[in-house]
């Protein structure tokens, strides 16, 4: 297989957009493609990741749409869906593409616009990733699974709700520090947890998991270019090697598993990413991880390998995941307030790993990261995705 390096990379603002789901992703893409300093015609396909096109926006047949919009046609097209984890699979995709000698040159969009319908409306249709009879008959949603999650994680090693709020105290924190970010609002632990108002100001959404402990529903996208190493001299941006992918699958109903605690599709992932790097964890420079709730950073952690079991909140409690620490974790933010369009997620990871890996992420950039992480979770953990991206020799 050939190398495959990014040479360009874009997001949208994410948020509350006022535009079409077409012309977010149009954004993107030629925002990455305008990085690249490369001519559209030299595209050879587009790869889109998107979730839920055709049911919230109707709009089926993405990937299409996309190429007519932006006058790419007749490159080849496909759409991506692996729920929250399209965006990662959309990026292995256009990486196979690439390494295979079969293309040159891949854009790959991921995006979303979530807020065309409702609350109540997203989360329904965000449940259709639980099993169809063993949970979504009964009313299964994803904050629920991750509250019975996060109980059972409670329990076994002794997390508080005092470590779920510094997740999102250092997220939103980082969030601030990130132009595109959806949340742009400090959070302290007074007004989390021990304020006289804090059940008016921060409810239960799901026992044990509080408002805060949720990222919020958003719109945008993110894009990245493709192209074999040996031509990257013929772009204008340092090229960002992506050096190793992992992907594993899970049972699709939580309560199957042997042990509902145990990621079996992250860890699987993971081992896979880094045995194609070459690395191991402790290599890692910076991570951005799949905290769709603040208690799955702290889990994943330690199902990737950064941690040893049990103690994922005991390093965030040491400060080693903050910007500054030695491993620092969602620096963009983290789907807890960078924000989740669902499948723009995974792409928008990747982004920010080649932003930081270039040194381009501003007041939030890391010191001198050499290999970035990114773990992207479909469902409730039964598709996953890892990406290890690193600077070129």
């Amino acid at each position: 297989m050939r190398d495959v390096v990014i040479v360009g990379a874009a997001t949208t603002q994410f948020g509350r957009a006022q535009w079409s789901l077409l012309k977010l992703m149009a954004e993107a893409a030629h925002g990455a493609i305008t990085d690249a300093g490369i001519e559209r015609k030299k595209i050879d396909a587009v790869y889109v990741a998107n979730m839920g096109s055709a049911r919230n926006n109707r709009q089926a047949g993405i990937a299409s749409a996309l190429v007519d919009r932006m006058n790419l046609y007749p490159v080849a097209a496909d759409t991506i869906e692996n729920g929250p984890a399209s965006g990662a699979s959309a990026v292995k995709n256009g990486f196979l593409a690439v390494a295979s000698g079969m293309y040159d040159c891949v854009l790959v969009v991921g995006g979303e616009r979530m807020q065309e319908v409702n609350n109540f409306e997203a989360t329904e249709f965000v449940s259709y990733l639980s099993h169809r009879f063993a949970e979504y008959i009964y009313g299964i949603t994803l904050p629920a699974l991750a509250g019975m999650f996060a109980r059972l994680w409670m329990q076994k090693y002794g997390v508080t709700s005092e470590h779920l709020a510094m997740v999102a105290i250092k997220n939103h924190a980082n969030a601030l520090l990130n132009p595109a970010s959806h949340l742009k609002m400090p959070i302290a632990m007074e007004g989390l947890l021990h304020s006289p108002d804090s059940a008016m100001n921060n409810p239960f959404v799901a026992d044990p998991l509080r408002f805060f402990d949720c990222c919020p529903v958003s719109d945008g996208a993110a894009a990245v270019l493709l192209a074999p190493a040996d031509l990257a001299k013929n772009f204008k941006k340092t090229p960002i090697v992506i050096s190793g992918i992992g992907q594993a699958t899970d049972t699709q109903a939580v309560h199957e598993r042997p042990d509902p605690t145990v990621l079996t599709a992250v860890q699987t992932a993971s081992r896979k990413a880094f045995a194609m790097a070459k690395l191991e964890p402790k290599d890692i420079s910076l991570a951005e991880l799949h905290d769709a709730f603040t208690i799955l950073e702290i889990a994943q952690s330690e199902q990737v390998g950064f941690f040893p079991e049990g103690e994922g909140h005991l390093a965030l409690e040491r400060g080693v995941t903050q910007i500054t620490g030695k491993l620092p974790i969602n620096a963009s933010g983290g789907l807890k307030a960078k924000g989740h369009p669902v499948g723009a997620t995974g792409v928008s990871q990747i982004v920010e790993l080649a932003l930081q890996l270039r040194g381009e992420a501003g007041k939030r950039q890391v010191k001198n990261p050499r290999h970035g992480f990114a773990l992207n979770f479909g469902g409730f953990g039964n598709n996953v995705v890892a990406t290890i991206l690193s600077k070129g020799a």
